[in-house]
């Protein structure tokens, strides 16, 4: 029945005159009272569509700012921002909001709360247009939505934030992989490349340092939850009401009252009809029990506190095998943008200047010599098997400098016509060109077009998408010079499975070439560099990302930034990195820790959901 429908009201005066004192014969009947006339049975009017829709507007407007607000907050902890600490307070926030929920509304305010994160997160996606960056914000909000449902009904469970911590996990695990191979940007583990929670990516990878963040935050929520039960006490509000159960006050929404019906405090209907009759005002509680009633507060702020303190018990190992002396060479492009690579072999001749320059300063000895030299993704605009220009330049500044050098260059496929690589080339400067990895994980949209003879003919935007990337099959562990390097092409970063498995292969290094030069001064490129931070703590290797525009960097293996270039110059970094042979922990368990994890949210939820119903069954048989 509704809370705060006429029929409720009226049973609530019916109970108060039942419990009336009985009139006694031996009394005169004057002024007794009239008896109570029963209101007519009138059909119950059916709310129309709209007001259905107003009164459920009503309804969820100020959870729902209160949760668009969190998700930006979250946006605000990522690059080029970066307030990690916002990370927590937006995590806390949404345990918050969805506590207490039915799992309907949880999936509303997840996805009120996923939506202006990624907008705020992906808006360096608006040099290709603001609908690319709704549309795909949209597409990423919709794994929110069993997020915050899953949040709800896990809110009623016991030691529930375990278990929307293990949700986190979850949710990142479908971005992961959904859909065309997922999209993981936006990832909690990415705001968390300089916090205390980092130093986990040793033991379990970014999954686990998710994980820790999630749990941290919703312990605090936990924290926040209780204190609010002691306010309730304190002030002899419904906690102490007779009639309310403990559950009843524990599972309520933060804010609501506990002793009022549990379907009012999970829908706040009261605002539409009425509110619902407060209860007597029960005696004060002593300041012993308070002080009981604060214990579960003060131990989740303690169990949040030793699990962000943890990660300062994590070896993060940086121990030299060997080193290796390198060069990262920053050509610039024309201009930024979508149009970025300007006229034929512009891109490809300012990596060729810059590397004949880095020569003569070697000769001159204002550089040291490299062992190897690094260039960017994309640095060669034409293929130089195919464009004989481009070949003889690229070999005459390989020979300049007279070691090899990684070249970024896109490479028509030698048997499927149509088709192109995007490949990282060895370049000897005695034998040419030799080893090659071709990235394994082209970007859906940008590097080809899925159905695009149906989706072309409504967006004639993919035109600019005129040839599909055609995927490598294996890893990028290539001996450049004296070091085994492992290439890693752009976004593959921010994939777990790709930069492992090139680890695990014998990646002393790792290289991250790629090109962020249509995306330059938007925030992406910081994004991206902090993906390499946590990918150096996360396998105990250097790395180095190479950038034709910016941002290069030189990232130690823990996590530190030792160089780093400014966007859209010409620049060299030369540096002396170390090689490392031992892997970490989360190198040898591999992705264990984010499927136990994922598998512990999604059976918390069933669990949750079979309480749940047994509940209402056994409500039933009282009855």
């Amino acid at each position: 029945m509704h809370p705060g429908s006429d029929t409720s009201a009226g049973a609530t005066a019916s109970g108060e005159a039942a419990d009336a004192p009985v009139s006694r014969p031996a009394e005169p009947p004057t002024a007794a009272p009239e008896p109570a006339v029963a209101p007519s049975a009138e059909p119950a009017v059916r709310a129309t569509r709209r007001q259905r829709v107003a009164r459920w507007c009503r309804r969820e407007a100020r959870r729902t700012a209160l949760a668009a607000a969190s998700g930006l907050a979250l946006g605000f902890a990522f690059p080029p921002y970066d307030l990690w600490p916002l990370s927590l307070l937006a995590v806390a926030a949404l345990a918050l909001l969805t506590r207490g929920r039915t799992a309907r509304q949880g999936a509303w305010t997840g996805f009120a709360f996923g939506l202006p994160f990624f907008v705020l997160l992906l808006k360096w996606l608006d040099v290709v247009g603001w609908d690319a960056v709704i549309g795909l914000s949209l597409a990423e909000s919709l794994f929110f939505v069993p997020l915050g449902a899953g949040l709800a009904l896990t809110s009623r469970l016991p030691g529930w934030p375990l278990w929307a911590a293990c949700l986190w996990v979850a949710e990142e695990w479908a971005r992961d992989r959904l859909p065309f191979g997922g999209f993981p940007w936006g990832r909690l583990a990415f705001a968390n490349t300089g916090s205390p929670f980092t130093p986990l990516a040793a033991l379990g990878g970014a999954p686990l340092v998710t994980f820790g963040v999630a749990l941290a935050s919703t312990l605090l929520a936990a924290a926040v939850v209780a204190l609010w039960r002691v306010y309730a006490l304190a002030g002899g509000r419904a906690a102490t009401a007779p009639g309310t159960t403990p559950s009843a006050a524990a599972n309520a929404p933060l804010g609501a009252d506990p002793a009022a019906p549990a379907d009012a405090a999970g829908s706040e209907a009261d605002e539409d009809a009425g509110a619902t009759p407060e209860p007597a005002p029960a005696a004060r509680p002593s300041g012993p029990r308070l002080l009981r009633g604060a214990l579960p507060a003060v131990e989740a702020i303690a169990l949040a506190g030793a699990v962000t303190l943890a990660g300062f018990l994590v070896p993060v190992p940086t121990d030299a095998d060997d080193t290796v002396n390198i060069a990262v060479v920053q050509g610039n492009v024309q201009q930024p943008g979508m149009d970025f690579l300007g006229r034929p072999m512009k891109i490809l001749n300012n990596h060729v200047e810059a590397t004949l320059r880095l020569a003569e300063d070697v000769k001159a000895g204002r550089e040291p010599q490299p062992d190897l030299v690094i260039w960017p993704e994309n640095a060669s605009d034409l293929d130089p098997y195919k464009y004989r220009e481009a070949y003889a330049r690229i070999d005459l500044a390989v020979k300049s400098i007279g070691v090899p050098v990684l070249v970024g260059a896109l490479v028509d496929h030698p048997t499927k016509e149509g088709y192109v690589e995007n490949q990282g080339i060895v370049w000897d400067p005695r034998t040419g060109p030799g080893a090659s990895y071709t990235k394994q994980h082209p970007v859906p949209f940008g590097e080809y077009v899925p159905f695009r003879d149906q989706l072309s003919k409504v967006i004639s935007r993919l035109d600019r998408v005129p040839r599909d990337f055609y995927p490598g099959d294996h890893s990028g562990v290539m001996q450049v010079g004296p070091a085994k390097l492992g290439d890693v092409i752009c976004f593959e970063v921010a994939y777990d499975e790709i930069v492992r498995d090139t680890v695990n292969a014998g990646a002393r290094a790792l290289v991250i070439q790629t090109n962020n030069a249509t995306y330059g001064r938007s925030g992406q490129p910081e994004q991206q560099l902090v993906m390499s931070r946590l990918r150096a703590i996360e396998h105990g290797r250097a790395v180095v990302t190479a950038a034709p525009s910016g941002i290069s960097a030189v990232v130690a293996p823990d996590g530190t930034i030792e160089q780093r270039t400014k966007e859209f110059t010409q620049d060299v970094l030369s540096a002396r990195i170390p090689l490392r042979d031992d892997i970490t922990v989360a190198d040898r368990i591999g992705a264990v820790p984010e499927w136990v994890l994922a598998m512990v949210g999604v059976l918390s939820c069933a669990a949750a959901i079979m309480v749940s119903r047994r509940g209402r069954t056994d409500e039933k048989g009282m009855q």
